[in-house]
């Protein structure tokens, strides 16, 4: 029988490297559909926020019929139009010299200056593509190539898997920023195994004991994981007085589903709860993540609602997840790390190793 050998990780510059960094900046997070948080924050026309991906900003306004993004500077000299969140009255008005841009982004006023004066190609906003799924928003810096994919075709299977939980009609109860010291796929190689569970997560696998059977190396994730005898959902105690949600078949009811959407979108599925995690890279050993605690709208409308038991658990269990994502960024700066391994029961993560090198190229995985 053939010896199995450990396939090996990505290189200490794929974590480290501001180039490669760069490389990825480009290829993936202002080429792709990244995830930027719940549609329903922009609840009504002129409502907006403004997000930094990677480096770019991003004004997400919503219009009388649908969503629109645009890069964040003014056409006549690059002023930053907005910050922050808001609401915008009428138009998008740049604060230097009163441009002002409908919200679509066509240019409807420049004071003092005819609009034939301005160049064709200047009389708009930089356009950003938005789209949603699920009452989750996702944009796309680039304009699209003649290959580029849809968000429908990005998500796959997905949606499919997902179906029977009401994501669209969820609403946010509750949300964490997290500042964490590693990079980007540090995080997303974490979420995509559970070889570590057993010694990071010791509340976790009280609820869920067959996150640390066999090291993780047996889950379905595609039919979801058993909880304890008696448990159903992800709370210290296994259970909650919410109820779980209606729609979901027999299994879901009593299984945990998870989801991982490259680049940077990680779902965690519970009966009664979803946390949505949406990761913004920053910098090679920086990342920040947004954990968004969604609800059916009728339980949050109940006399003494409180999510709590639901956030604090994964809040702790949040918690260990980074820092030891920031043991493993830290311990890759030795200038004796060239690159790791993966366990067979971390094939999940080898993914990661994939989706590189379709998106930055074979070279930045070579071994």
């Amino acid at each position: 029988m053939a010896e199995r050998r450990l396939l090996r990780s990505l290189s200490r510059e794929a974590y480290w490297g501001e180039a490669f960094f760069e490389r990825e900046r480009r290829a993936i997070f202002w080429s792709e559909w990244f995830y930027a948080g719940r549609a329903d924050a922009l609840d009504a026309a002129g409502a907006y926020c403004v997000l930094e991906v990677a480096g770019e900003s991003v004004v997400v306004v919503r219009g009388e019929d649908g969503i629109y993004a645009h890069r964040n500077f003014c056409r006549h000299r690059g002023s930053r139009l907005l910050c922050g969140e808001g609401r915008v009255r009428g138009a998008i008005r740049c604060p230097y010299h009163a441009w002002a841009y409908a919200l679509d982004g066509r240019l409807i006023a420049s004071p003092f200056v005819e609009p034939a004066e301005v160049p064709p190609d200047s009389r708009r906003l930089v356009p950003v593509a938005a789209a949603t799924w699920g009452g989750f928003l996702f944009v796309r810096l680039r304009p699209p190539q003649a290959d580029a994919k849809s968000l429908h075709d990005s998500l796959g299977p997905v949606p499919a898997r997902l179906a029977r939980y009401p994501l669209a009609d969820l609403r946010t109860a509750h949300s964490i920023r997290y500042e964490v010291a590693a990079n980007w796929k540090v995080l997303l190689e974490n979420y995509n195994e559970c070889y570590h569970c057993a010694g990071v997560h010791p509340e976790l696998c009280r609820v869920v004991p067959a996150f640390k059977s066999h090291g993780g190396s047996e889950l379905d994730w595609e039919a979801g994981i058993p909880h304890r005898e008696g448990a159903w959902t992800f709370t210290f105690s296994g259970t909650t007085q919410r109820a779980p949600f209606a729609t979901l078949d027999d299994d879901e009811r009593v299984r945990h589903k998870g989801e991982l959407v490259y680049p940077n979108m990680m779902l965690s599925l519970s009966a009664d709860h979803v946390a949505a995690f949406s990761v913004w890279p920053v910098a090679p050993a920086k990342t920040l993540v947004v954990c968004d605690f969604l609800f059916d709208p009728q339980e949050m409308a109940r006399p003494g609602f409180d999510p709590s038991d639901a956030v604090d658990f994964w809040d702790l269990v949040n918690r260990q997840d980074w820092a030891i994502c920031e043991s493993v960024q830290a311990g890759m700066h030795s200038e004796a790390f060239d690159r790791g391994y993966y366990a067979p029961m971390e094939d999940y993560s080898l993914d990661i190793r994939r989706y590189i090198a379709d998106k930055v190229g074979e070279d930045a995985v070579a071994d």
